[in-house]
């Protein structure tokens, strides 16, 4: 019995094929796992209460939701390396990667200020647990729609406006703060005057800092492109 040899040429077009669709296959896993994420928080999240955490109160679906960030995460930070490193960069890729990052960590602040996270204690002025107020949503929105704007007016022009290592840092660190934030929140007591509490606060006003300062490079840029 003989067998069809495999030409070269088929070889190299099936791994190019191959290069190709893996980049872009983890940033559609990732608008994936992003509806998965929101799904959970959405539904199987429970309300807060002004006690310990207590077996009354499964703390399964914040650290449920919070491994599913981590993955999300995880497959943002290879998509991209992988496409420059093959150079298979796509069309594809360069709108659907970025948006893929708004989606999931825009949507994941706006869960966090969501009424799912408000504590009302009695007595009390009620407390956002997440940390995350609907102001702070607001201003990580305008941001990131700003950044993008430039960025279209500017690449419209020929011009590169790849990402500063500032707003790589940004990522990075809400990549961080939101699962942990989630686990505190699951499995911690995060009253007004707890270390949980602490962290959480901490955890969530150095991120809007950072995010706001890793605007600055974004808007020098574009400001000395439109202006040149």
């Amino acid at each position: 019995m003989t067998t069809a040899a495999t030409h070269p040429g088929q070889t190299v077009a099936a791994s190019e094929t191959y290069r190709r669709w893996v980049p872009n296959a983890l940033t559609a896993a990732r608008l994936v796992i992003a509806a998965g994420f929101f799904v959970v928080l959405a539904l199987f999240s429970y309300p807060l209460r002004a006690t310990p955490v207590s077996l009354a109160h499964p703390i399964w679906p914040y650290l449920f939701a919070a491994g599913l960030f981590v993955l999300a995460a995880l497959t943002d930070a290879i998509d991209g390396p992988l496409a420059r490193r093959w150079k298979v960069v796509s069309k594809f890729g360069r709108v659907m990667d970025p948006f893929a990052d708004k989606v999931l960590v825009v949507g994941s602040f706006i869960m966090l200020a969501g009424p799912t996270f408000r504590l009302d204690v009695p007595g009390q002025a009620a407390l956002q647990v997440s940390g995350v107020a609907s102001w702070m949503v607001v201003v990580i929105l305008g941001r990131e729609l700003l950044v993008t704007s430039i960025r279209s007016v500017m690449e419209s022009g020929g011009q590169d406006f790849s990402a500063a290592w500032a707003g790589k840092a940004k990522m990075i660190l809400q990549a961080c703060v939101i699962p942990a934030i989630l686990v505190l929140l699951g499995v911690a007591d995060v009253k007004r005057g707890t270390p949980g509490r602490l962290a959480i606060d901490i955890g969530v006003w150095v991120t809007m800092a950072v995010t706001l300062v890793s605007g600055i490079p974004y808007a020098t840029r574009g400001m000395r492109g439109i202006a040149g």
